[in-house]
C-alpha cells in the first residue's frame, strides 16, 4: 500500500468527520430552541422520551450531540434520570439513520449533491442572515465528499492485487464466528471509536472494507457492535466533572449498550442469518459480483437499525431497574457542596450549541445568586455574635464565601467568553451581555457582605458594642435587604414576562429612604452622646454597606429583565 493511499484514507476520514461536525452543529443552531423545548417537555413518559430521542438524533445526525444535550439537561435539572435514560435509548435508534445515508454512496453518484451544495454554501456563508444554512450545506458537501473519496480509495485497493490479497489474507484468519474472533473485532471497534470520537467515521470505514471484500461481513458486524460501546465514552468523559445525576445518565448510556452487545454476542449467528434473509444477501457472494458493495452496506445498515430497535424494545420495560442500578454504582460524592467551590451546571469538555450553553450559564448564575443570599444570612447571624471563637468561625466562613464569589465570577465569565467565539444571534449576544453584568453585580454583593463582616470584626476587636436601638435598626435594614435578595432570586427563575420588576424597585426605594432616615438620626444621637462617634461610624458603615448591597441587587434585576430604573 503506497503512502499516497494512506493519506487519501486519512484525508477522506477528515473530510467525513468535519462534514458531520459542521452539519450537526448547523442543525443544532437552526433548531436550538426547538430541540431544547422537545427534550424538556416532550418526555412525559418513557415511550414519548424514546420517540423524542429518536427524532432529535435523526434531525441533528449525531447521537453524541443528543446524549450530551441530555446529560447537560439532567445536570441542569430539566430532565429526570428516568427520562434521560429513555431519551438515550431513542438516540441509539436515531443514530442508525446515518448508516442508511452512507449506504447511498454505494449505489448513487453523490457528485450531483456535493458540488451544488458547495456552490450554494459559499454564497450563503457570505450572506450574514443565511450563514448557518451555508454551514449546513458545506457540512453536507464535505460529508458526502469524504464518503465518496473513502469509497474510491477502497476500490483502488482492489486494483492493487498484491496489497489487496495481503490485507484480505490477514483478515481471513479471523473469519470463523468464534467467541475470541468476535471479541477481537468488538474490541477493535470500541477502541477505534474511542480514539476517533466518531462512530460515523468508523462505520464508514467498516462499510468500505466490507464493500471491497477485505473484511468479511460478520467481522464488520462485530465492528459495528464495538462502535456502539465506543460512542458512549464521550458522554462519560464530559460528565466526569458534572453532578451525580449527569454522571448516572452517562453511565446508563454505557450500560444500555453493553447489555445490548452481550445479548447480541449470544444470538449472533441466528441474528446474522435473519438479517441476511431480510435483505436477500448471500454471505458467500464475491466482491466481484454485481451489487456486492451496495448489498454489504445495506446489511450493515439493517443490522445497525434492527439491533438498536430490538435492544430498546427489550430494555424499555426495565428503565426503573436501570435507574436503580446506575444509582447504586454512581454514589454521590462525599463533599460539602455548600462549603466548596465548584460549578454545578457548567461542564467542561466538548463545546455545545450556544442555546444550550446559555441555558447552563443561566442555571449557574441562579446557583451563584442563591449562594450570595446564603452568605448574607451568615452576616446576619454574625451581628449578634458575642463569643469570640464562634465569631471567628463565622467570619472565616464569610471570608471563604467571598473567595468563592470571586472564583464563580471568573469561571462563568470565562465560559461565556468561550461561547461568544461561536456564531451567535443578536438575541443570544444580548443574553451574554446581560449575564456578564449579572455575575459582576453578584460578585459585588459578595464584596458588600464581606465588608459588613469586617466592620463587625472591628467592633468586636475594639471591645465596643451597639446599642439596643442600633441593633433593632440594623435588623430591620437587613430584613429589607434579605427581602430584596429573595425577590432577585425569584426574578432569575422562569421567564422575564412572569416577573414584576417594580417590586424590586419599590424595596430599593424603601431601603434608600430608611438609610437616609438612619443617617440623620445617627448624627443627632452622636451629638447628644447616646453612643460614641466610633461606634456610630461602624453602625453607619453597616447601614451604608447594606444600601450598596441593595443597589447591586437592583442592578442584577435590571440586567435580567433588560430594564433600567428611571432616574438611576
Amino acid at each position: 500500500m503506497s503512502i499516497w493511499v494512506i493519506f487519501k484514507l486519512l484525508g477522506s476520514l477528515a473530510l467525513l468527520m468535519f462534514g458531520m461536525k459542521s452539519m450537526s452543529e448547523a442543525l443544532q443552531k437552526m433548531a436550538g430552541p426547538q430541540l431544547r423545548y422537545a427534550l424538556s417537555t416532550m418526555t412525559t413518559n418513557r415511550f414519548t422520551s424514546v420517540l423524542t430521542g429518536t427524532f432529535v438524533t435523526a434531525a441533528v445526525q449525531s447521537s453524541t450531540a443528543t446524549t450530551l444535550m441530555t446529560v447537560s439537561f439532567v445536570n441542569a435539572g430539566l430532565l429526570t434520570l428516568m427520562q434521560a435514560i429513555a431519551v438515550i435509548m431513542g438516540a441509539h435508534i436515531g443514530t442508525t439513520v446515518t448508516a442508511w445515508i452512507m449506504s447511498l454512496v454505494f449505489s448513487v453518484n453523490m457528485s450531483a449533491v456535493v458540488y451544488p451544495a458547495l456552490f450554494l454554501g459559499i454564497i450563503l456563508i457570505y450572506m450574514k442572515k443565511r450563514r448557518i444554512v451555508g454551514d449546513f450545506l458545506f457540512g453536507v458537501a464535505f460529508f458526502f465528499l469524504g464518503l465518496m473519496t473513502l469509497k474510491n480509495t477502497g476500490l483502488s485497493l482492489m486494483e492493487d492485487g498484491e496489497t489487496y490479497d495481503a490485507i484480505k489474507t490477514f483478515f481471513f484468519h479471523f473469519n470463523d464466528l468464534t467467541f475470541w474472533n468476535s471479541f477481537l473485532f468488538l474490541l477493535m471497534g470500541t477502541l477505534l471509536t474511542l480514539c476517533v470520537q466518531s462512530s460515523a467515521a468508523i462505520m464508514a470505514i467498516t462499510m468500505m472494507l466490507c464493500a471491497t471484500g477485505v473484511l468479511h461481513i460478520d467481522q464488520g458486524i462485530m465492528l459495528v457492535l464495538g462502535e456502539n460501546i465506543g460512542t458512549t465514552i464521550t458522554s462519560n468523559i464530559v460528565a466526569f466533572n458534572a453532578n451525580t445525576s449527569a454522571r448516572r445518565a452517562a453511565f446508563a448510556h454505557l450500560s444500555i449498550n453493553v447489555v445490548g452487545v452481550v445479548w447480541g454476542l449470544i444470538f449472533l449467528k441466528p441474528f446474522f442469518g435473519l438479517i441476511c434473509q431480510m435483505v436477500g444477501f448471500d454471505p458467500a457472494m464475491s466482491p466481484q459480483d454485481s451489487g456486492f458493495a451496495f448489498q454489504s452496506a445495506i446489511v450493515l445498515a439493517t443490522f445497525h437499525s434492527t439491533f438498536n430497535v430490538l435492544n430498546t424494545l427489550l430494555l424499555i420495560g426495565f428503565v426503573p431497574l436501570i435507574e436503580r442500578f446506575v444509582c447504586w454504582v454512581i454514589q454521590p460524592k462525599q463533599t460539602d457542596d455548600e462549603e466548596d467551590f465548584r460549578l454545578y451546571f457548567i461542564t467542561s469538555g466538548i463545546m455545545k450549541t450556544p442555546e444550550l450553553s446559555v441555558l447552563e450559564a443561566q442555571k449557574e448564575i441562579r446557583s451563584f445568586a442563591e449562594r450570595m443570599q446564603q452568605m448574607f444570612g451568615m452576616v446576619r447571624d454574625l451581628v449578634h455574635e458575642k463569643d469570640e471563637n464562634a465569631f471567628a468561625k463565622g467570619f472565616a466562613r464569610i471570608e471563604k464565601y467571598e473567595g468563592i464569589s470571586d472564583n464563580m465570577e471568573i469561571e462563568i465569565a470565562k465560559y461565556l467568553n468561550e461561547v461568544s467565539n461561536a456564531h451567535l444571534s443578536d438575541e443570544t449576544k444580548a443574553k451574554m451581555r446581560a449575564m456578564l453584568r449579572e455575575i459582576s453585580e453578584l460578585e459585588s454583593i459578595g464584596d458588600a457582605c464581606y465588608n459588613i463582616a469586617r466592620t463587625l470584626n472591628r467592633r468586636l476587636k475594639g471591645k465596643e458594642d451597639f446599642t439596643e436601638s442600633q441593633y433593632n435598626h440594623m435588623h430591620q435594614m437587613m430584613e429589607l435587604v434579605n427581602e430584596a435578595l429573595t425577590q432577585m432570586n425569584s426574578t432569575l427563575v422562569g421567564y422575564r414576562e412572569q416577573n414584576d420588576v417594580n417590586r424590586s424597585f419599590n424595596i430599593e426605594n424603601e431601603i434608600n429612604n430608611y438609610r437616609n432616615q438612619l443617617k440623620s438620626q445617627n448624627i443627632n444621637d452622636v451629638n447628644r452622646h447616646a453612643y460614641t462617634y466610633a461606634i456610630g461610624t461602624m453602625y453607619m458603615d453597616v447601614i451604608g454597606e447594606c444600601e450598596k448591597l441593595a443597589d447591586y441587587v437592583v442592578n442584577v434585576v435590571e440586567a435580567r429583565m433588560g430594564t433600567r430604573q428611571k432616574g438611576v
